[in-house]
């Protein structure tokens, strides 16, 4: 039956259709700490004292901060 051969073989192409990722596996690892970072800093920017400035939470973000930039001025 030339019918099923023909079944079979259109149920095969549908399976196919998807093409293979062009995008080097190191480049999606950087963009995705970027994507997170991103997140990450404008958490912490809507959760900031009134007092904090944006650099302050940036350093906070980046993990170099010190107590003079996590304690109220005064």
């Amino acid at each position: 039956m030339a019918g099923s051969d023909q079944a079979a073989q259109h149920a095969t192409e549908v399976l196919h259709q998807r093409r293979k990722v062009s995008l080097c596996p190191m480049k999606m690892a950087i963009g995705g700490v970027a994507v997170v970072a991103t997140i990450g800093y404008f958490v912490l920017y809507t959760k900031k004292k009134p007092e904090a400035s944006a650099l302050d939470v940036a350093k906070v973000t980046a993990g170099v901060a010190n107590p003079s930039n996590t304690h109220p001025r005064n």
